[in-house]
């Protein structure tokens, strides 16, 4: 069974084990978060959970989702996330609350979130090329891509080349990270490691 819960990342801290060592650990405030629907193999064509994470007011919810969330008779939320289930697997319904206390010490688990926008950048930050060289007369060639295509043939660039652009802003998977520590009064977990976002960035944790 997958076990999933949204959240925020709140930023990274560090905490020693037993042993003295110090862990660096992201903080997240993870759920608690609200099954809205149940999906079954007989309506929809498949087994799933639909749940949602943080209170909306009901005037930023467009019309169509105030009626789903009022068949439900829950409260609007800020984030809908579908969990894929086997059928024998589902033991929530709607209305249930699902909290940290799905995870504990020693979890493996998978976070996914929407990596920091960075802009437009050149090729060295984007990619980390070296740049030309800094000395014997150069003048503009310190952080410029060089050679991107032939001249006779084929006589235009491939796709794919590596170029400046836009960086960031994508979403993005760090699996097999593990979970140090969980605080169920407080609605976090910590987490070994980095995980993509900014602070206060929504993240999705998925229990491998």
């Amino acid at each position: 069974m997958s076990v999933v819960l949204l959240g925020r990342k709140l930023g990274m801290t560090s905490i020693f084990d037993d042993n003295g060592l110090q862990i660096p650990c992201t903080v997240v405030e993870a759920g608690p978060c609200t099954v809205v629907q149940v999906k079954t193999s007989e309506n929809d064509g498949y087994d799933a959970l639909q749940i949602g994470y943080e209170d909306l007011p009901q005037k930023k919810v467009r019309k169509p989702l105030q009626g789903h969330y009022k068949k439900a008779n829950v409260k609007p939320k800020r984030r809908l996330e579908e969990v894929r289930l086997k059928s024998d697997t589902i033991d929530k319904k709607i209305g249930d609350t699902i909290d940290v206390s799905v995870f504990e010490a020693g979890d493996s688990v998978s976070v996914t979130g929407v990596t920091k926008g960075k802009g437009f950048q050149g090729t060295v930050k984007r990619h980390g090329f070296a740049g030309g060289v800094r000395t014997h007369g150069q003048s503009d060639r310190l952080r410029a891509p060089g050679s991107v295509g032939s001249s006779s043939y084929p006589s235009r660039v491939f796709k794919g080349i590596r170029m400046a652009g836009r960086m960031g802003g994508k979403k993005l998977t760090v699996r097999n990270l593990k979970v140090v520590k969980v605080i169920p009064e407080s609605n976090l977990v910590l987490i070994r490691g980095a995980v993509p976002g900014s602070i206060n960035g929504l993240v999705r944790i998925t229990k491998i």
